[in-house]
């Protein structure tokens, strides 16, 4: 049986993408920026991680990813307030006390308070952020969407969670976004953009000055 406070926290975060209710949410601080759409492999070995990563999959939830604004991954961090949900797509266990994650990004979340728990894990209030409709690309950016697919089809797509939709102005910024040689606080700026176009605008000027695009 669920211990009740976690309970609570399942019940709060299955409900529906658009209700903004504040809900119980376990944070993963990273030195990187997760995206909705994104993938994420993760090595995890803290037993703080471990014990969450548990949780999360025997009640089928979440964990929260948000960028370090203060502190290390291992240790004490200061997380920035938005951030993205994510959920464990697939695991393995090469050897005991290491466990491997495929994470899935899911909705992106805002922090309203957060509290350190016993064993170190962050423990937040949360509330989801609305999602981005899909929006057309528009011909101005067609170049955003050549680029993406030709480092998709060099990487691999394997490395990229389906659909593809290179014809989405939202999903091509986002994976523009995570894949390209942009410091961190950029990167988290472009996460808590609410404009796709303005996304756009800044991943287009950025391949015209690496000479990537006009």
């Amino acid at each position: 049986m669920l211990p009740k406070k976690w309970k609570k926290r399942i019940s709060d975060v299955l409900i529906p993408a658009n209700d903004m209710r504040p809900f119980e949410l376990p944070l993963f601080p990273l030195t990187t920026v997760f995206y909705p759409g994104g993938v994420l492999p993760l090595k995890v070995f803290e037993q703080r991680y471990m014990d969450m990563v548990k949780r999360c999959l025997q009640d089928e939830s979440p964990f929260g990813v948000c960028l370090i604004k203060e502190g290390a991954e291992v240790g004490a961090a200061v997380p920035h307030t938005i951030g993205t949900l994510a959920r464990i797509g697939s695991w393995d266990m090469p050897q005991l006390g290491v466990l491997n994650l495929r994470a899935l990004g899911a909705q992106r979340f805002q922090i309203l308070d957060y509290k350190t728990q016993a064993d170190g894990l962050l423990l937040a209030q949360a509330i989801k952020l609305p999602i981005e409709p899909v929006m057309p690309l528009p011909p101005e950016h067609a170049v955003c969407a050549s680029v993406l697919k030709h480092i998709v089809e060099h990487v691999g797509r394997e490395k990229f969670e389906p659909p593809f939709d290179f014809d989405d102005g939202v999903w091509v910024s986002y994976r523009l976004a995570e894949i390209m040689p942009i410091k961190a606080t950029a990167k988290q700026d472009m996460l808590e953009m609410n404009d796709t176009l303005i996304r756009l605008d800044v991943l287009h000027k950025f391949l015209a000055q690496q000479g990537l695009a006009n």
